[in-house]
């Protein structure tokens, strides 16, 4: 490509990207050229040239204006400027006082550069939001009989195998087959800290690959990544208009009218009533339509509101309109579902009691034949096994009871594994040590399950209990000083629903501090309370993470998921995600929320303030009709800027 090809290039994308503010440095310089025309004397060119400046400086403003006019039926602030350029320009000519035409040329420049800084401003919302696309990959390097191949991520289908080299981008969500390495989860979830990942972890598209290579296989198609639904939620909560801004631009609607009937009496009575000139009615009423406008007022509350979205989204927290960033603060009531969301909804092993006073044995009996079982508490005997570094024979003729336990030949002996009834009524005796360590165990909610392996060869029943095994679905660490933290937000009345037992439900919330505890409910029961609480506080959030949770998060004021645990329907449900599974993000989500309304009610009282300090200075005689135009576009930026400032945090 020659220089001159290139040139032109650059110079069409400068025009494509950045079309007001050349059209207002344009004008900018025409306004200077005409001014310094007229102080010539040159008349003509000057006004040739001023003509040239209405018209590029205050096009696109025209445009919105009509365009408002003829579809709407409505005024707004962009027609009302250009009306009062042009009032100025033709009492310039009437009165032949040229220098008017100057003033209405610089309510069009300064109205203009106003419009660019405001874009620019914006943008910067737009640029954090939009930052989110530039973590998805559009590559991956698909294994196809152990050879790479480059192809497009959007091609991938389930069951694929994906090479992920250190340093890269994860292309698209997956289950790690092969490889350890830690992930940086900080742009999708918010977590400050590298994430280790192993065999049988899920990895999530956009976050980075540390210096481990992962062999991944997709287990779900890219467009249903979590990145991806992100995005999209993100495009949908930048279209929808919360009722704060709701509000206002009713306000605006009836307001515009009210300023053009006054502005039409300020034009024709003050030369009856007060005794002006016209000339000075005309210019007083010009600079009325100014400084009345609303422009501060109308951007009071969306630049703050998108700002906190994206500044949620940089922690993690992914609010899915500006409304529910304004509701969040206003909860007086939450709801919190247990299972995976104030517990990770994975069994684990927490206790351990074995006869002999060593739990190898124990361990590695029951994981040679959990390993075999499809349960989850099995998978958590098993994965505890693993921790600790032990090695187990393979078990043979292993059956499974429902409901009761598992049976099989370990080491070519009997091994039992299962609940006390099944166990103790396959052994000759059981201590009393134990019986009454599994009663206590079970009283705080956790699951016992007890191991039995015979002394003698696999054809004589000769079983002996080698101890027992507790395993619960353990509460997450930060679950606790979250409920404290909300409380002391004056969240004024904190419950969990389950479906599970009332004995494991009332432990878990009273080691948690929950208010109040309603356990072994259905869904329908579930959306009951939260009924219940809706008639005892005006506003009740709702916390879950499962299909059984989507009718309460449907129902309550502000419902809230889980982003990694939750299931697709809790996602497409909730209002509010929070996308580490981070209790402690829900204390950040409601000061973001008040915060966000601060600034609002802030930009408001600066807003009406401002006009009602340049109507003073308008009626008594001191002000013109560019400083009018000053003050004006000069609180509008200001109340951007201060909408702004949840961007920096």
């Amino acid at each position: 490509m020659s220089s001159r090809s290139l040139s032109r290039s650059r110079w069409r994308l400068l025009f494509e990207e950045h079309p007001d503010a050349i059209a207002a440095g344009v004008c900018a310089v025409l306004v200077l050229i005409g001014w310094l025309s007229l102080d010539r004397g040159w008349l003509g060119v000057s006004l040739l040239i001023l003509t040239a400046a209405y018209a590029i400086g205050g096009y696109e403003s025209t445009r919105e204006g009509l365009n408002t006019l003829w579809r709407e039926k409505e005024l707004d602030v962009d027609l009302l400027m250009i009306v009062a350029a042009l009032g100025a320009a033709i009492l310039g000519l009437w009165r032949k006082e040229y220098y008017f035409i100057i003033d209405g040329a610089m309510l069009i420049l300064i109205f203009a550069i106003s419009g660019v800084l405001e874009g620019y401003a914006m943008s910067r919302t737009e640029r954090s939001i939009q930052g989110l696309m530039s973590l998805t990959s559009d590559t991956a390097r698909k294994l196809v009989d152990g050879q790479e191949q480059m192809v497009a991520v959007a091609e991938l289908q389930i069951g694929d195998r994906v090479l992920v080299k250190p340093g890269e981008l994860v292309p698209t969500d997956g289950i790690v087959t092969e490889g350890f390495s830690e992930l940086n989860q900080a742009p999708i979830t918010g977590e400050s800290m590298p994430v280790e990942k192993t065999v049988g972890d899920e990895v999530f598209a956009g976050t980075i690959n540390g210096n481990g290579a992962l062999k991944l296989q997709i287990h779900q198609p890219p467009e249903s990544s979590l990145i991806q639904r992100v995005i999209r939620l993100v495009e949908q909560a930048q279209t929808e208009t919360p009722p704060s801004q709701q509000f206002i631009e009713r306000f605006e609607r009836g307001y515009a009218k009210a300023i053009v009937i006054i502005g039409m009496m300020l034009s024709t009575l003050p030369p009856f009533l007060l005794g002006w000139t016209w000339e000075d009615t005309v210019y007083r009423a010009l600079i009325f339509l100014v400084v009345a406008s609303p422009c501060a007022l109308m951007a009071a509350t969306m630049p703050a509101l998108l700002s906190g979205i994206a500044n949620g989204a940089r922690h993690g927290i992914l609010f899915k309109n500006a409304a529910q960033l304004e509701a969040i603060g206003q909860i007086n009531a939450i709801a919190f579902d247990k299972t995976g969301t104030l517990t990770t909804g994975k069994p684990q092993v927490v206790r351990v009691m074995a006869v002999d006073k060593s739990s190898d044995k124990l361990l590695q009996v029951a994981a040679a034949l959990e390993s075999l079982s499809e349960h989850p508490i099995g998978d958590a005997i098993v994965h505890a096994a693993q921790k600790q570094g032990w090695e187990w024979t393979e078990a043979v003729n292993v059956r499974a009871q429902t409901g009761q336990g598992i049976t099989g030949i370990v080491e070519g002996k009997i091994a039992v594994v299962g609940n006390a009834a099944f166990v103790r009524s396959q052994v000759d005796s059981c201590p009393d040590s134990l019986i009454e360590q599994s009663q206590k165990w079970e009283e705080e909610g956790k699951t016992v399950v007890w191991v039995a392996h015979a002394v003698g060869v696999a054809s004589q029943n000769e079983n002996r209990i080698l101890g027992i095994i507790a395993v619960a679905d353990t509460v997450r660490a930060t679950a606790a000083r979250s409920i404290v933290q909300l409380k002391r937000l004056g969240i004024e009345q904190i419950v969990m629903l389950t479906g599970d037992n009332e004995r494991t439900a009332e432990s878990i919330g009273w080691e948690l501090g929950i208010d109040r505890v309603y356990a072994q409910l259905l869904p329908e029961a579930k959306l009951g309370v939260i009924r219940q609480l809706q008639q005892q506080y005006p506003s009740v959030a709702m916390v879950g993470d499962g299909i059984n949770d989507a009718p309460a998060l449907a129902q309550a004021s502000v419902g809230i998921a889980m982003g990694t645990a939750g299931s697709d329907v809790a996602l497409e449900t909730a209002d509010v995600i929070l996308m580490a599974d981070r209790l402690e993000k829900l204390e950040y989500a409601i000061r973001l929320s008040r915060r966000s309304g601060r600034i609002v009610k802030q930009n408001i009282v600066f807003a009406l303030s401002f006009i009602v300090i340049l109507l003073i200075a308008n009626f008594t005689g001191n002000m013109t009709l560019p400083l009018g135009v000053l003050g004006h576009e000069g609180s509008t930026v200001l109340v951007i800027l201060s909408g702004l400032r949840l961007l920096k945090d």
